[in-house]
């Protein structure tokens, strides 16, 4: 996996489609430079699910956009899909690396050095840290302080996304935290032109990780 990838990670969200179709919302933000898309569904049943994860498969493969599966390890590795990212609550890192195999991307949500370290060791890609900022998106989800993201871009050799509540308004301050790119929902989803959206949050991304504290 090559750690620009990680510069705009996009992350599915029903619960914003209003309008239009979640594949027509995803195309969208593929258009407008998303250089990841994770298939996030909490409600749909298995079968509607792998349904949905073909279909937006398909859209990112058009692209040449890595996807990847939350947390449904089984549905990752049956589909072919590009990666998964699990949870600490979800399955044990290694198991998920052998489910999927060794060439697959394995991403995993940490928020503590230790739980990063151990995260790397036992063969994740890249790690998924935050919630950086309150978010809407996970109603348990614990803040991590900027200070604490840090310490963990040091001290793993892999790459670090943020993750959670973070906006176009807050982003200037992650830059010199060393991580790779953002992962967001709403800050996409939610937009009623979600091209431009896209397309205006990577460039202030980029521009973001160029800069030092």
């Amino acid at each position: 996996m090559k750690s620009d990838s990680l510069v705009l990670y996009a992350v599915t969200d029903r619960h914003w489609t209003g309008e239009k179709p979640l594949s027509e919302q995803v195309k969208e933000a593929l258009e407008g430079g998303a250089t990841m898309l994770q298939i996030r569904e909490k409600t749909l049943s298995e079968a509607e699910f792998e349904k949905e994860a073909l279909e937006l498969q398909k859209i990112c493969r058009d692209f040449n956009v890595p996807f990847i599966v939350n947390d449904n390890v089984a549905l990752a590795a049956r589909i072919g899909a590009d990666g998964v990212h699990v949870g600490q609550d979800d399955m044990n890192v290694e198991e998920a690396r052998r489910l999927i195999g060794k060439d697959k991307i394995l991403g995993v949500s940490a928020q503590t050095v230790e739980e990063a370290v151990l995260a790397e060791k036992q063969g994740a890609d890249y790690l998924g840290v935050g919630a950086v900022f309150p978010t809407g998106s996970k109603f348990d989800a614990i803040e991590v302080p900027h200070e604490t993201l840090k310490e963990i871009c040091r001290a793993v050799k892999i790459p670090v996304v943020a993750i959670g509540g973070i906006t176009k308004d807050n982003l200037e301050e992650l830059k010199g935290s060393g991580i790779a790119g953002i992962s967001v929902i709403s800050a996409i989803f939610a937009k009623k032109n979600i091209r431009e959206a896209t397309q205006d949050l990577k460039e202030r991304t980029l521009e973001m990780l160029t800069k030092r504290a």
